[in-house]
């Protein structure tokens, strides 16, 4: 097996392997600890690490393992593991917060010793629970990135968009043969469902409970990307497409999957009812949000920086926020999106020290993506 250079790189901070089938010590994606490059350098560490465990496990022939680990391996900006970390780090530090306030409060009226027996018990359940919810989200990490790029594979062939250049890369088709970039599109999107419940080298047993909600908020929403990108294929070079027609497209095609990996991450954290509700929110808004911010790179930013073609929106004729709205109101349409995103967090999972302050982002993942994400340039 060829190994990639990812596979070569120093343990990730975030886990250290001492048996091939569990992680032991492991420290949630690093922890965000107020440092938005470092945490996303640590999920990024772990995501590659994780991509080559997955196809040394999954024993693929050639060339459908090369193709795989070609689109897999990329540059891409990896959102959606992102996000996956960023809610599991947000929630898990909200009702870690949660529990001091509560522990600090019975301090107060219990005995010195009582506070350090319930300490001490805190403290033992969350180093049992950590491996477990932890590795979930690794798992969930995995699923996003898997079908994600699964999409793109597939979005790029010639009966779809005929790209050629894909994360600053030739597509796979272009690599390999086209029927193989449509074996390997099709393998990652397996491979996207196996992985939240097979027994993998490197990952604590998987968590039924949690696997079983992760499948139930992944599932529905995998096939709603599916129906957008069905949606938006017949809305090419129509006429008369309104805003609500296209936010009903891109809802699904690129916001469905957004959606699953704010809720999946927040759910390895053990969200609840109004957390998962505030992240589903602010998902809605983002997932569009972001798709609004593609259409306007689509046209002031060059194919160098994008990473693909810029302009193809155009040439394909396609329904797009600049095309309805020019690209000064569609800017503060993604504005006010954004906004909207970052006030749903605020309410439910910043700290009540920083909630509604300009500086939550500071102290929060969710809030810092958010924040990358609005000043990205591809």
């Amino acid at each position: 097996m060829t190994v990639s250079p990812a596979s070569t790189s120093m343990p990730s901070p975030m886990s250290s392997t001492t048996a091939s089938n569990t992680v032991s010590t492991t420290v949630p994606f690093a922890s965000f600890n107020n440092n938005t490059e470092q945490f996303h350098r640590a999920v990024r560490t772990q995501l590659a690490q994780d991509i080559e465990m997955l196809f040394a496990y999954a024993e693929l022939p050639s060339p459908l393992l090369d193709a795989c680990r070609y689109v897999m391996t990329g540059q891409g900006k990896l959102v959606r593991p992102l996000l996956v970390a960023s809610a599991f780090d947000s929630v898990h530090q909200s009702n870690a917060n949660d529990n001091v306030n509560r522990a600090d409060e019975y301090v107060d009226k219990s005995t010195d010793k009582e506070a350090k027996q319930i300490q001490q018990n805190s403290d033992l359940e969350s180093l049992l629970e950590n491996d477990s919810d932890y590795d979930m989200a690794r798992r969930a990490a995995l699923a996003v990135e898997l079908l994600h790029t699964y999409s793109l594979v597939h979005d790029d062939l010639p009966c779809m968009d005929d790209d050629e250049l894909r994360r600053g890369q030739p597509t796979a088709h272009i690599v390999f043969a086209e029927s193989t970039a449509l074996l390997a599109g099709d393998v990652l999107q397996t491979l996207a469902f196996e992985v939240l419940t097979a027994e993998l080298p490197t990952f604590a047993p998987y968590d039924s409970a949690i696997a079983s909600q992760l499948i139930a908020i992944f599932a529905p929403r995998a096939r709603r990307m599916v129906s957008g990108q069905m949606l938006d294929l017949n809305a090419e070079a129509s006429t008369g497409i309104s805003q609500d027609d296209l936010e009903a497209i891109h809802r699904d095609k690129t916001g469905a999957l957004i959606e699953a990996a704010m809720l999946m991450g927040g759910i390895c954290a053990g969200a609840t009812a109004p957390q998962r509700i505030a992240l589903q929110e602010c998902a809605q808004h983002i997932g569009l949000a972001f798709q609004v911010q593609d259409d306007i790179l689509d046209v002031t930013t060059s194919t160098d920086t994008l990473g693909k073609p810029a302009g193809s929106d155009e040439k394909l004729d396609k329904s797009t926020y600049v095309k309805l709205m020019g690209v000064e109101q569609a800017t503060r349409y993604a504005q006010s999106l954004f906004n909207d995103g970052r006030a749903a967090i605020i309410r439910e999972l910043s700290s009540r020290e920083l909630s509604g302050k300009k500086d939550s982002a500071d102290t929060n993942a969710l809030l810092a993506l958010i924040e990358w994400l609005w000043s990205r340039k591809k």
